[in-house]
């Protein structure tokens, strides 16, 4: 029912939903970009239940509260608490070590405005859990959601990012002036 009203909302708004990720892909940490607007949230869940899948995500621990914990919590959200020392790259590994399916997508970009460089967790989390990166975008200017390639993360942080850029070198934001290409580099 919710697919449903979902491909209607994407056929009204001119949009096309391609490229689900291959069924073979159990494990898999799935990079959301760009990441330039609240509105991500909604496309992003919509694409999801076009194709029935059951993706995880990190939030911030404050948007589980009453009224909004029961829905996070039901679509799959996971809450983090930002504010500890603890590695939560760590803890997210042992996660995939003990599940045989696991899909969680994170905003590298970490935030919606303009970053200089994305988060490094997506990618350490996927070098130590051993799965790939599947690079899913949101096209605004082209009206596109879908998924890209499935990439193993080497270690050269330097060569797995450049395959990364150059899949969203041509990817449009809702607010393209949040969305910095030159960005898609790790923070340290």
């Amino acid at each position: 029912m919710i697919a449903k009203l979902f491909r209607w909302f994407f056929r009204m708004k001119g949009w096309t939903i391609t490229a689900p990720i291959a069924p073979n892909i159990k494990k898999c940490v799935i990079i959301g970009a760009p990441h330039t607007s609240n509105w991500d949230f909604v496309y992003g869940i919509g694409a999801l239940e076009c194709f029935n899948m059951r993706v995880n995500f990190l939030a911030k621990k404050e948007l589980f509260r009453f009224p909004l914990k029961g829905m996070f919590v039901r679509m799959g959200g996971i809450p983090v608490d930002r504010s500890g020392k603890n590695s939560m790259v760590d803890a997210m590994i042992d996660v995939f070590k003990a599940r045989e399916d696991l899909m969680i997508i994170i905003p590298a970009e970490g935030t919606r405005k303009r970053v200089e460089k994305w988060k490094s967790g997506f990618y350490h989390l996927a070098l130590g859990a051993n799965v790939p990166v599947v690079l899913g975008f949101l096209d605004y200017e082209k009206k596109l959601a879908g998924f890209g390639p499935a990439l193993y993360m080497t270690g050269d942080e330097i060569g797995d990012m450049a395959k990364i850029r150059d899949f969203y070198k041509d990817k449009t934001g809702k607010i393209p002036e949040f969305f910095n290409i030159d960005a898609v580099r790790l923070s340290r």
